[in-house]
């Protein structure tokens, strides 16, 4: 299973605080807007995301498609693939894809210990 661009999103009180808490440890502004309330930051080959009212708890995320630099990958495995794979596993998939469409999704599936995992592709 191929889940592309690995990054922790992470739900931050104050976003401009936690840009330059980030920015002091070698993290520099990739994509993202203050405005929007989010931005992803990067380092080298580690990416987070910083969003500000945008969700309850911190989330890893996965963007099936892009390496991480937000590139095409020629060769992924479509969310709604993933999805199929993984519901054959017996997880619960909360929201679902609709496996009718094509194009831009994604789904969530919570771990054992309650941490969210997002499935996001951009394409």
């Amino acid at each position: 299973m191929k889940l592309g661009a690995f990054s922790m999103s992470l739900s931050v009180k104050d976003i401009q605080v936690s840009q330059q808490f980030y920015e002091n440890l070698g993290f520099s502004v990739f994509a993202g807007s203050l405005e929007k309330n989010y931005i992803i930051m990067k380092n080298e080959n580690s990416l987070i995301g910083l969003f500000q009212g945008m969700f309850k708890n911190n989330i890893l995320t996965f963007n099936p498609g892009w390496d991480e630099n937000a590139n095409n990958i020629a060769k992924f495995d479509d969310v709604r693939v993933i999805q199929q794979e993984l519901k054959s596993k017996g997880l619960k998939i909360d929201p679902e894809v609709d496996e009718k469409t094509s194009g831009p999704a994604g789904f969530m599936v919570t771990d054992p210990d309650g941490n969210v995992i997002l499935i996001d592709q951009h394409r």
